[in-house]
């Protein structure tokens, strides 16, 4: 053991005067004190909106995206979607500082719309609803089309609903995504009524100490 007054100094303790742990208690202070020293029910409710409204917009942006790559035919549609499978090789953080520009141009700087926004449209969305919807039998979109129905209606009454296995896939996917999502929050965030529960938990994240107890407590609450 090291005495941290004086680390040159060594300390021996011998194993037969070490007493064992008898108290066994619930740490409920490492729940209860961050609760009442920083609002983590506010993060908690941030968290659930971004992620709540990001999935519905994910899915409806990546829907009809899929949708046109993969029911029309027009010239170049397989390059479009090279296109966007190429944009899954680019990081993250080359386009993190044109993306925060944009989004201060747009004044979402500290704002949900700020972190909703900008990762609606994913790249492994698209590619995921786009091959399944390749397997609709082509004849069904004919015969709503001679029946007279219009390209919302197939697209809203007839793919959707046979899309289902890979939206609910996809749906999994950004919820995880967005629930777990902690550096564009960090960036685009800086007011604390605003924070979502990853950045929040940064908190306690000190230059030269960590709160493992906080952590590991709020992490089990998140």
């Amino acid at each position: 053991m090291v005495d941290p007054a004086e680390p040159d100094v060594r300390i021996e303790v011998s194993i037969s005067d070490r007493e064992p742990v008898r108290e066994f208690r619930l740490a409920t202070e490492n729940y209860t004190k961050p609760l009442e020293r920083f609002n983590f029910l506010t993060y908690l409710k941030n968290s659930v909106v971004v992620t709540a409204a990001a999935t519905i917009v994910t899915l409806l942006i990546n829907s009809m995206a899929a949708y046109g790559l993969s029911i029309y035919e027009f010239k170049g549609r397989n390059i479009a979607m090279l296109f966007v499978i190429g944009t899954l090789m680019i990081p993250i953080t080359i386009i993190l500082v044109p993306t925060y520009l944009v989004v201060t141009q747009l004044g979402m700087v500290n704002s949900l719309w700020g972190v909703i926004l900008p990762g609606a449209a994913t790249p492994t969305g698209v590619f995921l609803l786009r091959q399944y919807m390749l397997t609709i039998p082509r004849d069904l979109i004919e015969a709503a089309r001679m029946d007279k129905a219009s390209e919302w209606s197939i697209y809203w009454k007839i793919v959707i609903p046979l899309s289902l296995p890979a939206i609910a896939v996809l749906a999994i996917f950004s919820i995880m995504w967005r629930w777990n999502d902690f550096l564009w929050p960090l960036v685009v965030l800086n007011r604390s009524e605003v924070y979502t529960l990853q950045v929040g938990l940064n908190a306690f994240q000190g230059e030269l100490d960590v709160q493992w107890h906080f952590v590991l407590a709020m992490t089990v609450v998140t």
